[in-house]
């Protein structure tokens, strides 16, 4: 079978160079590559430009601003030809047999993702294996990547997992029935957590294929720059060395921003077991009553809910946070006095809230889905009224859910 690999890129030229040769040196070389450079100032374009044949398939964002990989992703994914893609970062190497590796696994309504190695340069976990084969393209040992490549695809032959992270491989048509990634996350970071999360609630199978390798450089572009400093080495209990790296001043902005308007959509944390297979709490309807509530209070509270009353005077810094956030902030940020019609409010005082008090806020869907009844009870400093327990995450499966479109702007 045909696929489309598609790959964004932004002044990451060595990188993607070295991305699209490694597809090119697939034992199987019948498939499209799907290259969308994102307002590139170091050449990326002139290259793209320059390479020769119907499989390259060609697009660029003209304008002086990135749009971010949430939005090219699915613009790859609209431009190509086939039946099926594969995502892929421009830092990543694909190894020869990646491709019949990952279909193997492949039908319709499942999403099969590779084996990642990867330098120290992030948490180990058991989804994937830390090897330095380089930190760059110019020092990549090929030949030691090829060995381990050859050497694991006869160990872990035909196994599966359940798990999800890139890159990964689906049908067209199933990415287009949930309408692809979120705009709410462009230009980038957690697109790839929302839209795991609703790939589960819409029923996917998600799978990983432990025979089918890519070696990750590791964020280049967004989080790491080429040279990385090395921000810290963290001893792990089984002896081995984590390397914290240094995140890039903007990525550090984006996942502030961003983290806020996943609170704000999922009520929840980014949740996932040991393999990376999502894990979604119910999403409850949920209202905060807040008294003595400052500013601060105030912005650190607001994206755990659907609704805030305070008696905080926000007029000034709800203006700035409308600027921040797709949400319509007019609808989330109430007066005191306020009707609150949501099916729970949570009412609580500020003054005796704790270090002890934030945990409760953070788990409150799972904690009142173990309560499983209508009524009052009281936690901590929380006193919580539920008249309902109608959940809504299925409700976030797509981005033009009148539900969801309902909270925007």
């Amino acid at each position: 079978m045909r696929i489309s690999f598609v790959i964004p890129s932004r002044n990451n030229l060595k990188y993607l160079q070295q991305a699209v040769n490694s597809i090119l040196d697939c034992y199987d070389t019948n498939h499209d590559i799907v290259l969308l450079d994102d307002a590139s100032t170091d050449g990326t374009w002139d290259w793209i430009q320059s390479l020769e044949g119907d499989h390259f398939v060609k697009y660029r964002n003209e304008g002086s601003d990135r749009v971010g990989h949430t939005i090219l992703y699915d613009k790859g994914v609209e431009i190509s030809k086939t039946e099926v893609f594969s995502i892929l970062h421009a830092d990543m190497v694909v190894s020869q047999n990646y491709v019949p590796n990952l279909l193997k696994h492949l039908e319709r309504k499942k999403v099969v993702c590779a084996t990642r190695v990867e330098p120290p340069l992030h948490p180990p976990g058991p989804e994937k294996y830390v090897r330095s084969f380089g930190l760059e393209p110019e020092e990549f040992d090929k030949d030691a990547f090829s060995k381990f490549v050859w050497e694991y695809e006869y160990l872990k032959q035909d196994e599966v997992t359940d798990g999800i992270f890139a890159p990964w491989c689906m049908y067209k048509e199933d990415f287009q029935a949930i309408e692809g990634h979120d705009k709410l996350f462009a230009p980038m970071e957690l697109e790839d957590s929302d839209i795991f999360n609703r790939m589960y609630l819409a029923g996917y199978k998600l799978v990983q294929s432990r025979d089918a390798f890519v070696y990750h450089m590791t964020c280049r572009g967004s989080r790491f720059k080429d040279g990385l400093e090395i921000e810290a080495e963290i001893p792990l209990p089984d002896g081995t060395i984590w390397y914290k790296p240094k995140d890039s001043e903007e990525y550090k902005a984006l996942r502030a921003v961003k983290f806020k308007e996943w609170w704000r959509k999922w009520g929840c944390n980014v949740l996932h077991d040991e393999l990376m297979l999502p894990i979604v709490p119910p999403r409850y309807d949920i209202a905060f009553k807040v008294s003595n509530c400052s500013l601060q209070a105030l912005a650190v509270l607001e994206p755990w809910c659907s609704v805030i009353s305070s008696d905080a005077n926000y007029a000034q810094w709800l203006k700035e946070e409308q600027k921040k956030t797709m949400f319509d902030m007019w609808k989330r940020v109430k007066p005191w006095n306020a009707p609150l019609e949501n099916d729970i409010v949570v009412e609580f005082d500020m003054k005796r809230f704790t270090q002890e008090s934030y945990p409760i806020i953070q788990q409150l869907s799972q904690i009142i889905a173990q309560s499983g009844e209508v009524g009052e009870f009281e936690l901590d400093i929380f006193k919580i009224r539920i008249k309902s327990l109608t959940t809504y995450q299925d409700k976030l499966i797509t981005s033009s859910d009148p539900y969801y479109t309902d909270q925007l702007l």
